[in-house]
């Protein structure tokens, strides 16, 4: 480990040139990513767990600087992520896999689930019928890296078309209405699917490649999580100062439905307007509980260097956290830095990223 350790410092901190795909996900880390690794890259780390990894952006930049990577999300559709571009090391979606996945083939009966269930809410009734017969495809795929970056794929192409790139209500008529528009870009919401699958197809298989390390994605609680870990990195979801947390299931719900598509319609609540799914408790969301969930976390990892991105002001407090690694950690390093995030209402002088080193 160590002769490793010095050869990847010679080598300079970062190491190869693989393009992060462009992703439309609230809370992601991509645009500060360089001061996050600017203070880790000279700890001695060698296995690094993006503890929940949402779009797996940082994952990513550890996977390029030579670490042996895990990336775990809970939700489905992140999962999907991290297998395509964190796990797989060498399988894209060639020209005829694509041309595959976007062909109706007249041999089969296709379902309407999408046609049916989510009529005038998200997306027209063309695009509607699309998603079902391009989702019918993508599971015809045999190898679990081919789907998983057509999923990938597919979901941005979702997310470019939607208002705020989100499914949090009912608002397809956004995207017609004759009004003068302070967000979003009708032209962009116009293209079709097939224009976007084939974009983002491109942007995911040009993030590929291997950096010779057993590299891994997982689908679990975070609790559930083997350790083992030199390094965890912590960014849980964000509760505001109100005490209202970023509940990601809830804005990217048909997501998590597209990439399990046969389970679908049992995980809907069908008394919104919008068919998000059923509410599942989560205690990263519940300002009452998530204090309790950090001490547990940290219990649990222990033994790793601990890294917790944080967004300032929130629950739990900064100081709070850092009390809570105290107990655990020798020495707790903060570091912070003014940032805002795009839907924040806060100005950039009241917000702010903290990050958290515990070793």
């Amino acid at each position: 480990m160590a002769k490793h350790y010095q050869m990847q410092l010679m080598a300079g901190w970062q190491t190869c040139n693989y393009n992060f795909p462009v992703t439309r996900y609230q809370g992601s880390k991509q645009k500060i990513i360089d001061w996050i690794w600017r203070n880790i890259h000279s700890l001695r780390f060698e296995t690094f767990l993006d503890a929940f990894s949402g779009t797996a952006c940082i994952g990513f930049h550890a996977k390029k600087n030579q670490k042996e990577v895990a990336c775990n999300d809970i939700l489905k559709f992140n999962y999907q992520v991290a297998l395509a571009i964190i796990e797989n090391s060498s399988v894209i979606l060639n020209d005829q896999d694509i041309e595959f996945v976007l062909t109706e083939d007249g041999s089969i009966n296709y379902p309407t689930f999408i046609q049916d269930t989510f009529k005038d809410i998200y997306y027209t009734d063309d695009e509607n019928a699309f998603l079902d017969m391009i989702i019918t495809n993508i599971n015809q795929l045999e190898d679990k890296y081919k789907k998983a970056i057509a999923f990938a794929a597919l979901g941005q192409a979702c997310l470019v078309k939607r208002p705020f790139n989100l499914f949090h209500r009912k608002n397809l008529y956004v995207r017609f209405a004759d009004v003068p528009r302070s967000f979003g870009n009708k032209a962009t919401w116009d293209k079709p699917f097939q224009y976007y699958f084939r974009k983002f197809s491109k942007e995911f298989n040009d993030a590929v490649f291997s950096n010779g390390r057993h590299n891994k994605a997982l689908n679990f609680d975070v609790f559930d999580i083997p350790d083992g870990y030199d390094m965890v990195y912590i960014d849980t979801p964000y509760v505001s100062p109100q005490g209202v947390g970023v509940d990601y299931l809830h804005f990217y719900h048909f997501l998590e439905g597209i990439v399990d598509y046969k389970n679908w319609p049992d995980k809907i609540d069908y008394s919104y307007k919008h068919r998000p799914f059923k509410s599942e408790k989560n205690v990263w969301v519940d300002k009452n509980e998530i204090e309790k969930a950090f001490d547990r976390l940290f219990k649990k990892f222990q033994d790793s260097i601990l890294v917790v991105s944080y967004r300032s002001p929130g629950i739990p407090e900064k100081e709070t956290l850092q009390n809570l690694l105290e107990q655990y950690k020798h020495e707790v390093k903060l570091e912070t830095r003014k940032y805002k995030y795009v839907l924040s209402k806060e100005t950039e002088e009241k917000n702010g990223e903290i990050l958290l080193i515990a070793k």
